[in-house]
C-alpha cells in the first residue's frame, strides 16, 4: 500500500505537470493566457485534506522571522538563507504596539517597514504566512498590544470591551488596507491570515471576540484569503481559540507524539490539511535561567515525522533575532520572569543570521520531499574581536536629570504608574524626602509586591540596594528628616503570554517607610534614548565611585571596517547599552546566562570614532571596559523542555 505521504507528493507533482502542460499549449498556440481565479488562488481542499494553490494540491514547509527583531539592510541575508534552507514559506508576526506606539501615531518606515519587508519576501520567491495579531505573544513586550491601552483603568483586553474593540478596529482599519494589494488571491504572495494568536490560552474565553475579529478581517480582506487560528494542543486550548469560519491548527515542539498532536487537530477540523504552526526548534531564555538548547538531530527527525505524514510545518524561530532597546517581554509562572535580549533562541539561524548544523539537518530533510535549491547557502556574516575599549568618562544619572527628563516634572501626593505617564518603557525617577529623622535603620519597602519590575534605591544620591518584583521587597535604610529619597524604578517588559492580565509598571502601590506611608512625589519621566542619542556625553561634571546608576562614555576606532561583533561587559552588573546612540538592549551579566550583546556592524562607523555608553544600574568594575568579541557567550547551555503552549 503507498504512503499517504507519498500519494501526496505524487498528486502534487502531477497536478503541477498538468498546469505546466497547459500553460506550454497555450503559448504554442499564441493564446493569450487569462490569469483567472484557479490560477492564483490558494485555498482549503477538504477532499484531499490538503491546501490548494493555482488548483493544485500545495503544502508548506515554512520558517518564523521576526523583521522586527533584525536590522532592515540585514532583511536580505537572513532571507536568503531561508530560501536556500528549502523553505517555500515564511511565517511573520506584526507587532502592533511598534507601529502604534501612541494612539494615532503610525510608524511603517525604516525598521518598522512592514511593506518593504513583504515586498523583499516576494522578490525572494517565498510565501507569507502572516500573523497581524492584534496579539502575538512572541515574547515581545505586551505580547505586542500597545501600552497605551491601560490608561483606561477597567478596560479588558482579548475580550469585547467595548475600549478594546475600538482600539483594535482603529488599528486593523490602518493595517489590513496595506496587507490586502499583498494576498496571493490579489497577486502578491501572503498564502493565508492568522486571526488573534493562541486565544485558548487567555483566560477570558469570548467567542464573540473572535467572531467581531473575524468579520473584520473579513470586511477588509475578502472572502478568499484563508483566515486561521492556532492553539496548543491541550482541549481547554483548542475549545477557547477556534471558532466556526477560522481553520483551526495546532503548535507543539520536540517530544510530543505526533500522531496524538494532530489528533487533537481533527477533533475541530475532521477535514482539511494537517497543520502545526509553531513547531519549536529551540526555546528562549529568562535572566536567571541558562541558555536552552535542543539538538539538531531531534529537530530534523520531528520534522521529517510530520512531513512523512503530510503536514504542513512552520519552523517557530527560524531566526530569532535580537531584544533591541526594551521590547523584550516577559513570562508569569509563579513569579516574574523577564526575558533575555539575546531571542537566538537555538534557532537554524543564529541571532547573528548565521547558518547553524539545524539548517544543513533541515535541509536534508525537506531534500527527501521536495526539490531543493541550487546554489550553495549564503556565507554566515564576518565577525571581528575589536578588542578591549575603556570607558573612561563616568556621569551619575542625578546630574543630568534636566536633560534626561526634557518635560518638567509632576508633582503628585502618591505615585503614578508608567501608563500614568505615558511613559512606555525605560525608566522613571520617584523623589520624595524623608519625613522624620531615622536614627536606627528601618525597612523601606512596596507592599503587596508593589515594584514592577526593579527599583534602585539612592539616598542623597548614594546608593543603598536594589527591590525586585517577587524578590527582594524591601531594604533597610537610616536618615535625617528632609534628606533626598530617590527610587528609579526600570520597566523589564510587560507580560506577553498567558492570563496577560494588566501588567501596569513603575510603582503600582504606596512606599513605606517603616509603619509610615511616604507622600509628596516629585516624578521625573526619563527619556534616556533620545538625550544618548543626540549630543553625547554632555557637558556635566565628571564623577568617582562606581556604584549607584551612572553613566560611562568611551570612544574606539574600528581600523577602516564595520563588521558585526559582540559586546562582553567583565565585572559589570546590569544596565543598558549603546553604541552611537543605538540601544543594544540590557544586559545583567551578574544573573546571566547572556553574556554579550549583538552589535550589528552597520551601527558602526569605518571611519570616525564609535561612541559606546554604558548605563550601570548597581556597580561597575574598578576599571571600566568592555571587551569586542567574534563570538556570542551565552555562559551555559542545557538541554531543556520544550512547551506546548500551556
Amino acid at each position: 500500500m503507498t504512503p499517504p505521504a507519498a500519494l501526496f507528493r505524487a498528486e502534487v507533482a502531477a497536478g503541477e505537470m498538468r498546469l505546466e502542460l497547459c500553460v506550454l499549449v497555450l503559448v504554442l498556440w499564441g493564446l493569450p493566457l487569462q490569469v483567472t481565479s484557479e490560477a492564483h488562488s490558494f485555498s482549503i481542499d477538504y477532499t484531499s485534506n490538503s491546501f490548494r494553490k493555482d488548483g493544485v494540491p500545495f503544502r508548506y514547509i515554512s520558517g518564523s522571522i521576526h523583521y522586527f527583531r533584525i536590522p532592515p539592510a540585514y532583511w536580505k541575508d537572513r532571507l536568503l538563507k531561508m530560501y536556500m534552507s528549502g523553505l517555500n514559506a515564511v511565517q511573520v508576526y506584526v507587532p502592533w504596539n511598534y507601529h502604534e506606539p501612541l494612539p494615532g501615531m503610525y510608524n511603517f518606515i525604516g525598521d518598522r517597514d512592514l511593506e518593504g519587508f513583504l515586498d523583499l519576501v516576494a522578490q525572494i520567491g517565498l510565501l507569507v504566512i502572516l500573523r497581524p495579531g492584534p496579539y502575538i505573544c512572541a515574547e515581545w513586550e505586551m505580547g505586542g498590544l500597545p501600552f497605551w491601552l491601560l490608561a483606561k483603568p477597567d478596560i479588558v483586553l482579548r475580550t469585547t470591551n467595548p475600549d478594546f474593540l475600538q482600539a483594535v478596529d482603529t488599528w486593523l482599519d490602518v493595517l489590513l488596507p496595506k496587507i490586502k494589494p499583498r494576498l496571493y488571491c490579489n497577486g502578491g504572495n501572503i498564502i493565508s491570515v492568522q486571526v488573534e494568536n493562541e486565544y485558548g490560552s487567555y483566560y477570558a474565553c469570548d467567542y464573540d471576540y473572535l467572531r467581531h475579529l473575524m468579520s473584520v478581517f473579513r470586511a477588509h480582506l475578502g472572502e478568499e484569503v484563508v483566515l486561521f487560528t492556532t492553539d496548543g494542543i491541550k482541549d481547554l486550548d483548542l475549545r477557547c481559540g477556534t471558532i466556526q469560519g477560522l481553520y483551526a491548527t495546532v503548535d507543539f515542539g520536540l517530544g510530543i507524539n505526533i500522531t496524538k498532536a494532530f489528533e487533537q487537530q481533527r477533533v475541530y477540523e475532521p477535514k482539511g490539511p494537517l497543520v502545526n504552526s509553531e513547531y519549536y526548534t529551540g526555546w528562549l531564555d529568562y535572566w536567571g535561567e541558562p541558555h536552552s538548547t535542543s539538538s539538531p538531530e531531534e529537530v530534523a527527525q520531528g520534522l521529517q515525522k510530520m512531513l512523512e505524514v503530510g503536514a504542513n510545518v512552520n519552523m517557530y524561530m527560524f531566526q530569532g533575532g535580537t531584544n533591541f532597546g526594551y521590547w523584550s517581554g516577559a513570562d508569569y509562572k509563579k513569579t516574574f520572569k523577564p526575558i533575555t535580549t539575546s531571542y537566538d533562541y537555538d534557532a537554524p539561524l543564529s541571532e547573528a543570521g548565521d547558518p547553524t548544523a539545524k539548517v544543513y539537518a533541515i535541509r536534508t530533510v525537506i531534500g527527501k520531499f521536495q526539490a531543493l535549491p541550487a546554489g550553495p547557502m549564503p556565507p554566515p556574516t564576518t565577525k571581528l574581536a575589536y578588542g578591549y575599549v575603556s570607558l573612561p568618562q563616568r556621569i551619575n544619572l542625578l546630574d543630568i536629570l534636566g536633560l534626561l527628563s526634557p518635560v518638567q516634572p509632576i508633582r503628585t501626593p502618591f505615585p503614578l504608574t508608567f501608563e500614568a505617564m505615558s511613559q512606555a518603557h525605560g525608566f522613571i525617577l520617584y523623589r520624595t524626602l524623608l519625613p522624620h529623622d531615622i536614627q536606627k535603620s528601618v525597612l523601606l519597602s512596596v507592599p503587596n509586591n508593589g515594584v514592577h519590575d526593579l527599583a534602585y534605591i539612592l539616598l542623597n544620591g548614594k546608593y543603598k540596594g536594589t527591590l525586585e518584583r517577587d524578590k527582594v521587597s524591601g531594604t533597610n535604610i537610616s536618615g535625617q528628616a528632609g534628606d533626598v529619597l530617590d527610587l528609579l524604578v526600570e520597566n523589564m517588559g510587560r507580560i506577553n503570554f498567558g492570563a496577560n492580565v494588566s501588567d501596569f509598571k513603575g510603582l503600582i502601590h504606596n512606599v513605606t517607610l517603616d509603619s509610615t506611608t511616604l507622600n509628596d512625589w516629585i516624578i521625573y519621566s526619563l527619556d534616556i534614548d533620545s538625550a544618548v542619542a543626540g549630543v553625547w556625553p554632555p557637558v556635566a561634571p565628571t564623577s568617582r565611585g562606581n556604584t549607584g546608576p551612572a553613566f560611562y562614555t568611551g570612544t574606539f576606532t574600528t581600523a577602516g571596517v564595520n563588521w558585526d561583533s559582540y559586546v562582553k561587559l567583565p565585572g559589570w552588573t546590569k544596565g543598558q547599552l549603546w553604541i552611537n546612540g543605538f540601544n543594544l538592549g540590557r544586559f545583567w551579566p551578574a544573573r546571566g546566562s547572556q553574556q554579550t550583546l549583538f552589535v550589528p556592524g552597520l551601527l558602526l562607523y569605518s571611519s570616525a570614532p564609535n561612541i559606546i555608553t554604558v548605563l550601570e544600574l548597581q556597580a561597575a568594575p574598578e576599571e571600566p571596559i568592555v571587551l569586542f568579541l567574534d563570538r556570542p557567550l551565552f555562559n551555559r547551555t542545557k538541554s531543556s523542555s520544550h512547551r506546548n503552549m500551556e
